[in-house]
């Protein structure tokens, strides 16, 4: 019960931390003049895993994504009752998260508005916004991947890489979806924030767990120890 519970909190964390982060900065504006809301939004999301990868590393290993959760899944490194219940605690730690992230939000006026949702960005359409969660989900899950790998895996420095990457795919994919790779941190504020954010939340779901399929079956190809492979 205490890697679940620890995958809630460190998913409560991320999302309060990340899309707090969004909201205080207000970066959700495609006005290039904003560059640095996207740039200390990447920044809040990449060390809240980085702070929670060495905090909660050692209990649940750290998923706090149920989109990692499915690719160590299909790379057969947990079992799917422990699959299902980190997803299900993750979900409710990033519910939890945007809960309170809605009370700061309501309760100061009109200074500071909204949970920090997911959406296409203007510009950006449905099939655009589907396929950048599908190839920056499948490249970031394909980093958890191999850094936790136990035979060619970063080892303890693998939070800080998860964490690095989790900060480049933010700075490239932020004007397009608002970046979530992380279906329990897009369902949290979702809820919440309703309208454009609830009808699209279908695309950062399914987005991002495509992309972990796909992650998974490229580390199966590209990390075999077969010989075939070689």
């Amino acid at each position: 019960m205490k890697k679940y519970l620890a995958e809630a909190v460190g998913t409560m964390v991320l999302v309060l931390m990340g899309c707090g982060t969004a909201v205080s900065l207000g970066c959700t504006s495609n006005d290039p003049a904003l560059a640095s809301t996207v740039v200390g939004t990447a920044m809040a999301f990449g060390l809240a895993v980085v702070a929670m990868a060495y905090t909660i590393g050692g209990v649940s290993g750290c998923h706090i994504n149920p989109a990692i959760t499915l690719g160590v899944l299909l790379s057969g490194r947990m079992k799917g009752k422990d699959a299902a219940m980190y997803m299900l605690f993750q979900v409710i730690g990033a519910i939890v998260g945007a809960a309170v992230l809605y009370l700061c939000t309501t309760t100061s006026g009109d200074v500071i508005t909204g949970t920090g949702a997911n959406a296409c960005q203007p510009g950006m359409g449905i099939a655009g916004g589907l396929v950048a969660e599908i190839v920056f989900t499948a490249i970031f899950v394909l980093v958890v991947l191999g850094t936790t790998d136990e035979k060619k895996g970063a080892g303890n420095f693998a939070g800080l890489a998860i964490g690095l990457s989790l900060i480049l795919v933010h700075l490239v994919c932020i004007r397009y979806t608002g970046t979530s790779v992380n279906p329990a941190r897009s369902i949290g504020p979702a809820l919440f924030q309703g309208g454009e954010a609830l009808q699209q939340l279908w695309i950062f779901i399914v987005g991002p767990f495509i992309g972990a399929a796909i992650a998974a079956l490229i580390w199966k190809v590209i990390g075999c120890d077969c010989k075939c492979s070689k």
